[in-house]
């Protein structure tokens, strides 16, 4: 009767918010409470999911039109010390970003690579392992004014992962860092690459998620309240293309983001009290 009431709590304070921009399409099942990372893979017609820390080492493919988690795979050989993203390359595979660094304190970050998730038949799976170091961290942690190493967000471009810090610096002026490393498994250190300032509010600026359309090339970074959108880079210098910043107009703890389409965003939020826990679309079109 709880769980009824409950849900029915939900639906009505759904009904009466203003999402922006989005359109929602789902309220997500409770084991996905604190969804960090969204991928859609089309050959499944499934937005898979993984939770972040404390949660369970398993990824979730979710139908969007039903609400319905229709797969759970548990990754066997992982653990789930700050799941906080995930990517995916053309193929299906899966990559789980074990990266979540809060107090830039962390030694042991990860990524973990599920091949073609799509035809797994079984509820469980094994994963490879990158582990990497990044190469201008030196103190764990450092000073508060240079906390600027914990990582929530990545993409798989090219043979390579490219990783975008959250800045939680005491001095915050909305930088993000980016990273390279080989895609592959072994121990790496991620080479820094670039830099890119979003905007100097602490609350709204940081990046939680990022995707690519593969197809097209097109990055999407994105922050509680804002998705930054890069086209036409040079290469892997993904700053140094065409920008265009969309504010989505409702702010909550959005941390997850995949492209649908080249014209529309999936993104998911935290469940915060009442709030979030949600499934939205995005549309790219002016």
């Amino acid at each position: 009767m709880k769980k009824f009431l409950l849900f029915c709590f939900i639906c009505v304070s759904i009904s009466c918010q203003d999402f922006g921009k989005l359109k929602i399409l789902a309220s997500l099942p409770l084991a996905l409470d604190e969804v960090s990372g969204i991928e859609y893979l089309p050959d499944s017609e499934l937005v898979w999911m993984v939770a972040d820390a404390g949660n369970a080492r398993a990824v979730f493919g979710v139908d969007p039109a039903t609400e319905a988690v229709k797969r759970t795979i548990k990754i066997e050989n992982a653990k789930n010390h700050d799941w906080e993203d995930l990517a995916a390359d053309e193929k299906g595979t899966l990559y789980i970003g074990d990266f979540g660094n809060n107090n830039n304190a962390r030694q042991n970050l990860a990524i973990y690579t599920v091949p073609n998730v799509v035809a797994i038949q079984d509820d469980r799976t094994t994963a490879t392992r990158t582990a990497f170091s990044l190469e201008d961290q030196t103190e764990f942690p450092p000073k508060k004014s240079e906390r600027n190493f914990d990582i929530e967000a990545f993409i798989y471009f090219n043979a390579h992962f490219y990783l975008f810090t959250r800045n939680r610096s005491a001095s915050f002026d909305g930088t993000t860092k980016l990273y390279k490393l080989p895609a592959q498994a072994g121990t790496f250190e991620a080479k820094l690459i670039s830099s890119f300032q979003t905007c100097k509010d602490p609350s709204d600026c940081d990046v939680t998620g990022a995707a690519i359309d593969h197809k097209n090339g097109t990055i999407a970074l994105l922050t509680y309240n804002k998705v930054f959108i890069f086209k036409d880079y040079p290469e892997d210098r993904f700053f140094e293309g065409t920008v265009e910043k969309i504010k989505i107009g409702h702010k909550s703890q959005k941390e997850s983001v995949s492209f649908k389409d080249a014209n529309t965003l999936y993104i998911a939020d935290e469940r915060n009290g009442y709030e979030g826990g949600n499934l939205y679309e995005l549309s790219l079109k002016n």
